[in-house]
């Protein structure tokens, strides 16, 4: 293995701190991944806080430098196309799962449907308690927005008595819901 003879790569966080660190000229991918597995699972576990992330980051990066390696191994800093391999794939992930979690985050329904179910069955039992008229009288004009006299038309009974049914129907649709209450 032969060693370079230009300018020594460092490595460490800060000034004080590097050492030098030759990188040889022909590395293999195995003896770089052997020379550098260990500092970017380190770094990878203190930037996700996860071991299984950190391996699995790990791994990506790794597979990607080794699809390149022909390119990589000649680079100046193949060390630092490795972390910053890393970097973006753990920006990657995060992107992504913040698309995922604002996708479902849509698909949950506005409405609660069970509450939805809840209030179609209190307003069939109410409307249970009407006579067959009554109901006929109140759906037509308060549901679907007819007036007395077209209510009437449609039911074939004058206005007056639209009037008098859908009043006895909310009476008794008012004395049910005190019941229930």
């Amino acid at each position: 293995m032969r060693v370079m003879n230009g300018p020594l790569r460092t490595v460490g966080s800060n000034e004080t701190e590097r050492e030098l660190h030759p990188l040889p000229l022909e590395l293999s991918f195995d003896e770089f991944f052997e020379a550098e597995r260990a500092r970017l699972f380190g770094a990878l576990i203190i930037m996700t806080g996860n071991r299984v992330e950190a391996e699995e980051l790990l791994q990506d990066a790794f597979l990607k430098v080794w699809e390149r390696w022909e390119r990589v191994a000649v680079m100046d800093e193949p060390v630092g196309y490795l972390f910053r391999t890393a970097l973006n794939l753990h920006r990657k992930r995060i992107r992504r799962a913040a698309v995922a979690l604002r996708k479902s985050v849509d698909l949950l329904p506005d409405v609660d449907e069970l509450a939805d179910v809840e209030t179609r069955d209190e307003a069939v039992r109410l409307l249970g308690r009407l006579t067959p008229r009554e109901r006929a009288a109140i759906v037509v004009t308060g549901y679907l927005g007819y007036s007395s006299e077209e209510a009437g038309r449609l039911l074939g009974i004058r206005a007056a008595t639209v009037r008098a049914l859908t009043s006895r129907a909310r009476a008794t649709l008012r004395a049910a819901e005190e019941d229930l209450s």
